[in-house]
């Protein structure tokens, strides 16, 4: 029996907006496996999406796939015969482990040995962005790894445009107390982290030591506004939606809290850190890995000493929660 397989470039943004319920894709059945990729280490237009077929697929099903990548659109549309296999064991096979600061992050085939002292986490390479294998996800666990050494500690934790799960996840393994939430405008990638956090042993809810999960685009959601302030916030995702993002974070970021922004390239870091400091903050620390920088901030305190209080209530939901 045998397999086909579709293989057309993409960009950064247009994989991390792939949606496998898509309207796109309503009515093929099956539905094909996707997967994407980089192609080209550190360049956000060197992507590639892979498309696996249970048989044949016609003509209109390869244009169906290919809408998902309009970048594509020069391409002709060919799919390959391949011989039937486990196509996410395929996907996986030349993904080498991360380890980060005190992280240890792998697949289901290559965990390899785990290096003494490390907290091993298990993220099979998928839709969802953020297995830890790039330089964006590295960079913020290396920045949670440094707070945890510098005896930061965090009593509420968001992790925006989430992907995986994995950086939420790595937050409440570094302060288990904490109340943590994680969203993502993507349901899909929601759901992966549900998977996610079952398979690594996080526990889901809504109380202390817990992960409480939203679909929601910017902090356009009641479960986001309702459990701010927050004291860590941390958000790998773009530059164009870190910055338009900036207004919310500020008001939902407590005074006196710290801020992990990723998923932007050098060039784009001076603008993202303008657009925080706009809001309050004040960078305390940079790390650059390749060409793309992890930035730390922090909210400066108006007065009095550092501390967590409720947003208002009853007075209408708070201004400018961004749309992303």
């Amino acid at each position: 029996m045998s397999s086909w397989k579709l293989t057309l470039p993409c960009t950064r943004a247009e994989a991390e907006a792939i949606d496998a319920d898509d309207e796109t894709l309503f009515g093929m059945d099956p539905m094909p496996v996707l997967l994407t990729s980089e192609r080209v280490e550190d360049d956000p237009l060197s992507w590639q999406l892979e498309a696996y077929f249970e048989s044949k697929p016609n003509s209109a099903a390869l244009a169906r796939v290919q809408a998902l990548a309009p970048s594509s659109a020069a391409v002709k549309p060919v799919a390959e015969k391949i011989r039937d296999a486990d196509w996410v064991t395929l996907s996986q096979a030349g993904i080498e482990p991360v380890h980060a600061g005190r992280f240890y992050v792998h697949t289901d085939t290559n965990k390899g040995r785990v290096p003494p002292g490390a907290k091993a986490f298990r993220i099979d390479a998928g839709l969802a962005f953020g297995t830890g294998t790039h330089e964006t996800t590295a960079g913020c666990l290396l920045a949670l790894d440094r707070l945890k050494r510098e005896g930061k500690r965090f009593e509420n934790v968001v992790d925006i445009g989430t992907g995986t799960g994995l950086l939420a996840f790595a937050a409440l393994h570094l302060w288990p107390r904490a109340y943590a939430t994680a969203s993502d405008v993507d349901a899909r990638a929601v759901d992966v982290t549900g998977d996610n956090a079952e398979l690594n042993g996080i526990p889901l809810g809504g109380r202390q030591g817990e992960l409480a999960l939203a679909a929601a685009a910017g902090l356009e959601h009641p479960l986001l506004i309702g459990r701010a302030p927050y004291d860590l916030v941390i958000a790998n995702i773009l530059a164009g939606p870190l910055i338009e993002l900036a207004p919310s974070i500020g008001v939902v970021l407590a005074e006196g809290g710290t801020l992990i922004l990723a998923g932007l390239l050098e060039s784009q870091a001076e603008p993202v850190a303008q657009a925080y400091r706009r809001q309050g903050l004040r960078l305390v620390d940079r790390t650059d890995r390749g060409h793309w920088p992890t930035l730390t901030l922090a909210k400066r305190v108006r007065y009095g000493t550092e501390r967590v209080t409720r947003l208002s209530r009853g007075k209408g939901e708070a201004p400018g929660f961004g749309s992303w």
